[in-house]
């Protein structure tokens, strides 16, 4: 009688339970494009009518999208590199295919390295509200002493060191651990917030700006574009961080049920996030806009405004703290797992290459032009070619059969059979747009 054959289980371990495994991917998914570009967003191209078009594609993205990345990396058991190898292995150009694969792994890299470097920025923040030194200047003044070159280099030091101290452990639990921890306390924080804006003088302008749908705006192609693209970017479907969280999962675990959960949290983040920020920015009377500038120059500004101010303020950069730490951990552990997998080394020697690395680049584009120069190849060339990769290689190259097959593990009931249809002549083919597009838009995420 044969022996029935024991499944593959990766070297770093597996998520001891289905909350483990979404919180650790809604904590990569939830990062600062929730915080700073969501809220604006939402107001800026329609309101509530922006919600249509914005869920609609977070729902598409995470169905075949999200659900395809963890699906290759339990299939194979390994991430980014060792994806790509299942999926290319027996094409004819399997040696491009695998060169193509370190791609999506440089994105990663890439922005964690660039990631690093903002975090330290919000953490110096934090710093300076809990002391209170945020509040003896100008956000302005504060703001530009952590952005200068070399401005931010204990900051950034800390971040990958607390980053590194998590990711330093020969199993996954403690990614595990940590994002049950983390995610739930954003949550609570932001929400917590949210009340406390809900009774600024003013703050129902905010609310209008966000929620009053101006149904015009879905005649607008630039509100499905920036739908579009938020959606994608948010749910991080890079074609790399996602596919290692899926090596990581058991074959017991529905993974499309998981992938829709991971964005229906992330979209309840980003959701949150605004009902923090822009009520409090017209209950000031302060122009509303995103990015950067939003996080450090206006919240500030707010939080003098208010009675307990720096709490609250407190508060808002620890929230942050938390959500780009979560995401930090995703970036850098792809890349670690990769190295572990192509290299033959112990994780700890691969976290701190990965960590030193970034370190070594990073700490010359501390300057803040250099560092949004960076991140803007990074997210309009490297990140969204990876996602194209990525789609390609799973669902036509790799083939509909084999991925599915993967996909139906875990599943009481199987997919239907539009799914292959939807993924490969739907999401694919959108995923290739939103690569051009960001390039013609210099950036839709």
């Amino acid at each position: 009688m044969k022996k029935k054959k024991e499944a593959k289980i990766n070297k770093n371990g597996t998520f001891d339970s289905k909350w483990g495994f979404i919180f650790a991917c809604v904590g990569s998914a939830v990062g600062l494009g929730n915080i700073w570009l969501f809220p604006y967003r939402l107001g800026q191209y329609g309101g509530a009518a922006f919600l249509i078009p914005y869920l609609l594609f977070v729902f598409l993205f995470g169905y075949v999208g999200l659900s395809a990345e963890f699906a290759i990396g339990r299939k194979a058991q390994t991430g980014t590199l060792g994806a790509y190898e299942v999926c290319w292995k027996n094409s004819k150009h399997a040696k491009a295919g695998k060169a193509l694969g370190w791609i999506p792994l440089v994105g990663s890299l890439g922005i964690a390295t660039g990631y690093a470097i903002i975090i330290g920025w919000v953490l110096r923040s934090l710093f300076g509200s809990a002391t209170g030194a945020l509040f003896k200047v100008s956000s302005g003044d504060y703001f530009s002493k952590a952005t200068g070159d070399f401005g931010s280099v204990i900051w950034h030091i800390a971040i990958l060191g607390i980053t590194v101290l998590i990711l330093f452990t020969d199993s996954v639990a403690r990614i595990e651990k940590v994002s049950k921890v983390l995610m739930p306390a954003f949550y609570l924080l932001f929400a917590f917030l949210a009340i406390r804006v809900l009774f600024l003088s003013g703050s129902g302008e905010g609310y209008k700006f966000l929620f009053i749908p101006k149904w015009e705006s879905l005649l607008h192609i630039n509100t499905w574009i920036m739908a579009m693209g938020q959606a994608f970017f948010s749910l991080s479907i890079t074609g790399s961080g996602m596919i290692v969280y899926g090596a990581y999962l058991g074959k017991k675990e529905d993974i499309v049920n998981g992938s829709m959960q991971t964005s229906i949290f992330d979209t309840l983040a980003a959701l949150l996030s605004a009902l923090v920020i822009m009520p409090a920015v017209f209950s000031f009377g302060i122009e509303p806009t995103a990015g950067p500038s939003l996080m450090f120059l206006v919240m500030p500004d707010i939080f003098r405004k208010i009675a307990f101010g720096r709490i609250f303020a407190c508060i808002f950069f620890l929230s942050v703290l938390l959500a780009g730490i979560t995401s930090l951990i995703n970036m850098f552990e792809a890349v670690i797992e990769s190295l572990q997998y192509k290299c033959k080394i112990s994780r700890n020697v691969a976290a701190l290459i990965s960590i030193s690395i970034s370190f070594i680049v990073g700490v010359f584009l501390e300057n803040e032009l250099n560092v949004g120069k960076f991140m803007d190849f990074i997210t309009i060339f490297v990140v969204p070619f990876g996602a194209v990769f990525g789609a390609i290689s799973i669902y036509f190259i790799l083939g509909k059969n084999k991925i599915e097959e993967e996909l139906n593990c875990g599943r009481k009931k199987k997919l239907p059979k539009a799914y292959s249809i939807i993924a490969r002549y739907v999401y694919v083919p959108i995923t290739i747009l939103i690569f051009i597009l960001g390039i013609i838009y210099k950036g839709i995420g």
